[in-house]
C-alpha cells in the first residue's frame, strides 16, 4: 500500500535523533551537521494513492461482528505483539498474534506493536486499528532508528492506506489508552477462548488459503524428493532437506508454518526432531514433517516418510502400510456429526491390533484398548491422531474440550489425520529388526457436507506410490 505524500522539512530535531540512537550508541558514528541539515530534503514526493480493499477484509469484519455480539458493552483489546529479540539488536522475523491477524485481515505485512480495539458503541462495537505510522523523511527516526526508520527497513504503511486496505478505522498507536476494565486477549480467559473457538469452522476465504498452503507444500515435498541425491551426498543431509523446503516456503509463501522436521533413520522416532543435523543414508527412512505458511498466515501441516534409496525393506513396508491402514481407518469415520475423538479412536484400533499381532504387546488388542487399564500400544504412538489446522499449525488450541476433543465435526472444519509408529533404537520391547524405524503419514482434511476431502491427496501415500515418486523425481 502507498504511503501518503510528505513535505520535507529544512532541518530535524537533533535531540530527537540523539535519543533514537541511544541503543548501541558506542558503535555508531555521530551524524555531522551537514548531514543533519540536508537529510530531510531532496527527496521526490510520493504519490498519495488509496489501495483497494483486500479480499479477506469482509471476512474479518464478520469475525469482529461475532466477537462484538459475544461481549456486549465490553471494551476488547487484541494486540498484534512486538518484535522479539534474537540477540543484541537482532530480532526474530515478526509474526502477528493469530487472533489479531484473524480479526483484522492484516497478515504477513502486519506492523509490530499494532493494537485492535473494539470500543462499545450503542448495541455493538466500533473497531479501531492503532499502529505506529511510518517514520518518514520529516522525522529523525527516518535515518536514526533502525527498527522503524524507512531509510533502514523501507517504506512502511500509512494510516489512510491501511484504513482503505483493511476496511478499518485507523489511528496512531500513541492515541491508544489502555483501560482498567479492558478485556485483553491472552489475559481474559473468556475472550481468549471465544476467539480460538471462532476459528473451528473456516469460512470460504480461509479454506481457499488452506488449499493454497497445501499446494505449495506439495511442491516443496517434490523439491525434496528431486534433491535426494544431493541430500544423501551431504554429511548433514537433514539440513539440506530443511534448506530445500525453506526455499519453496519463502518463494511461494511467507515461510514455514513451524520448524521443519527432517528426521532420518532413528531420528524419525523423535516426534519433534528439529535439530536436523544428521546424515541421510541409503537403506533408512526419512520422515519429513513440513508445511508452507501462506502470506495470509494459514499453514499446511503434512508428513511423508520416504525410503532414502527408493525402496522399502519388508519390515519398513510392514510398518509403513500399517500406519497407512490406521490413517485410512480414521478417514473412513470422519464426517459431519461424528465426535472429533472418534477419528483418533479408529486409528488406535488398527495400531493396537497390528502391534498385538506382531507380539509387541503384553496384552491382547482388546485389553490394550481398554480406557482404564489399557494403552500399552501407545508406547509406540504417544501422540494424538488429529489436531485442528488453520492460521496456527495447532489451531483453536484454547477451545474448550467439549468443543475440541469431544466436539462434533462440522462442514468447514480443517484438521490433520496423522497416525504413526515409532520404534526407538534402544527399545528392548521390540525385535531388533523394528528398532530405529519411525513412520508417520499426515494429511490435511476438510470436512464437507457428506464426509471429508483430503486436501493433500496429490502427495503420494501408499508404499508403492512413494517408491514410484522417488523413482520418477530423483532419477533412480
Amino acid at each position: 500500500m502507498s504511503a501518503t505524500s510528505e513535505t520535507p522539512s529544512a532541518s530535524v530535531d537533533e535531540a530527537a535523533a540523539a535519543a533514537a540512537t541511544a541503543a548501541n550508541a558506542n558503535r555508531r558514528q555521530p551524524y555531522p551537521g551537514g548531514f543533519l541539515e540536508t537529510i530531510s530534503s531532496g527527496w521526490a514526493e510520493r504519490p498519495d494513492t488509496t489501495p483497494p480493499q483486500r479480499p479477506q477484509a469482509s471476512y474479518a469484519a464478520a469475525r469482529r461482528d461475532a466477537v462484538s455480539a459475544a461481549f456486549p458493552g465490553r471494551r476488547l483489546v487484541i494486540p498484534a505483539g512486538d518484535l522479539k529479540q534474537r540477540s543484541n539488536d537482532t530480532d526474530y522475523p515478526f509474526r502477528a498474534h493469530s487472533a489479531f491477524a484473524h480479526l483484522t485481515g492484516w497478515a504477513s505485512d502486519a506492523e509490530p506493536g499494532a493494537v485492535l480495539v473494539l470500543d462499545p458503541r450503542g448495541d455493538g462495537h466500533e473497531a479501531t486499528l492503532y499502529f505506529r505510522e511510518r517514520a518518514d523523511r520529516t522525522t529523525a527516526e527516518f535515518y536514526a532508528d533502525a527498527t522503524i526508520g524507512e531509510f533502514w527497513i523501507g517504506p512502511r504503511p500509512a494510516l489512510a492506506g491501511v484504513a482503505a486496505d483493511l476496511g478499518l478505522r485507523t489511528a496512531h498507536v500513541d492515541d491508544f489508552q489502555a483501560g482498567a476494565d479492558d478485556l485483553v486477549i491472552d489475559q481474559d480467559a473468556d475472550l481468549t477462548r471465544f476467539v480460538s473457538e471462532l476459528r473451528l469452522v473456516k469460512d470460504p476465504y480461509e479454506i481457499d488459503q488452506m488449499r493454497a498452503a497445501v499446494h505449495a507444500t506439495a511442491a516443496g515435498f517434490d523439491d525434496i524428493v528431486r534433491h535426494l541425491p544431493e541430500i544423501v551426498a551431504h554429511p548433514r543431509g537433514e539440513r539440506v532437506v530443511e534448506g530445500v523446503f525453506h526455499r519453496r516456503a519463502r518463494s511461494d509463501g511467507n515461510g514455514e508454518g513451524y520448524d521443519t522436521i527432517a528426521a532420518s533413520g532413528p531420528h524419525a522416532c523423535y516426534l519433534h526432531w528439529t535439530r536436523n543435523d544428521g546424515a541421510v543414508l541409503p537403506g533408512d527412512l526419512i520422515l519429513i514433517d513440513a508445511g508452507v505458511e501462506a502470506d495470509s498466515l494459514y499453514t499446511a501441516d503434512i508428513t511423508r516418510t520416504i525410503p532414502v534409496d527408493g525402496h522399502f525393506t519388508d519390515v519398513q513396508r510392514r510398518v509403513y502400510e500399517t500406519v497407512r491402514e490406521a490413517a485410512d481407518a480414521a478417514f473412513a469415520v470422519a464426517r459431519p456429526g461424528v465426535r472429533f475423538r472418534a477419528v483418533h479412536e479408529a486409528a488406535m484400533q488398527v495400531i493396537a491390533r497390528r502391534t498385538a499381532e506382531w507380539g509387541l504387546l503384553p496384552v491382547t488388542a482388546e485389553e490394550a484398548l481398554d480406557a482404564d487399564r489399557g494403552g500399552q500400544h501407545r508406547r509406540y504412538m504417544v501422540h494424538g491422531t488429529s489436531h485442528h489446522l488453520g492460521i496456527d499449525v495447532h489451531d483453536c488450541a484454547q477451545a474448550r474440550r467439549e468443543m475440541y476433543y469431544d466436539g462434533v465435526l462440522e462442514p468447514g472444519m480443517v484438521f490433520t489425520i496423522e497416525p504413526g509408529l515409532y520404534f526407538q533404537i534402544d527399545d528392548l520391547t521390540v525385535p531388533e529388526e523394528y528398532r530405529g524405524i519411525g513412520v508417520r503419514i499426515e494429511d490435511d482434511v476438510l470436512v464437507t457436507h457428506d464426509g471429508v476431502e483430503n486436501l493433500s491427496a496429490s502427495i503420494p501415500r501408499t508404499a508403492d506410490e512413494v517408491e514410484a515418486w522417488v523413482a520418477r523425481l530423483s532419477a533412480r
